[in-house]
């Protein structure tokens, strides 16, 4: 499943999940960036998971809920972090910003399962807050090469610090 509708299987099994949604299927929303992982530009979401696309096969995914930034608004309704990149600038150039938001959904997921990061102070803590330092840390596996990194956060925090208190 590809943003809740049934996908085809790739007839090459070697190709990867970005190059699939993007070539074969006409989703150009996640970026190629560095091809390599580095970047975040082509971070997905997998069964709620965030992964980077161009890393993964499209043949890994297959009977697996895959969502792309274009699978996160609801009957044309931005997603509210989507909404809350355009309020506070969380973009500039807009390469790296489809990465951003559904690396910053799986994040939040990650956050309300009590999954602790290299900054989280008490490791067996299930109620973790997402501080500046811990939001930081989290989405560090996301560049933005413009220098867009304060609205980003500004942006997350509006949607989920809240949520997750």
């Amino acid at each position: 499943m590809l943003n809740g509708v049934e996908a085809p299987v790739p007839a090459d099994a070697r190709v990867s999940l970005l190059d699939f949604v993007r070539e074969h299927l006409g989703l150009y929303g996640s970026k190629k960036g560095c091809a390599q992982g580095a970047c975040g530009a082509c971070t997905m979401l997998v069964d709620g998971e965030r992964i980077l696309a161009c890393l993964a096969l499209a043949v890994q995914c297959e009977g697996r809920e895959v969502t792309t930034i274009e699978g996160l608004a609801n009957d044309g309704v931005p997603h509210p972090l989507q909404q809350a990149f355009i309020d506070d600038d969380g973009f500039q150039c807009g390469y790296c910003t489809p990465g951003q938001i559904c690396s910053a959904v799986g994040m939040a997921a990650e956050v309300a399962r009590g999954v602790p990061s290299h900054v989280t102070e008490d490791l067996a803590a299930t109620d973790i807050e997402l501080s500046h330092d811990e939001l930081r840390e989290r989405m560090s596996g996301n560049l933005c090469r413009c220098g867009a990194h304060n609205g980003i956060v500004d942006a997350i925090a509006e949607v989920y610090a809240r949520r997750l208190r």
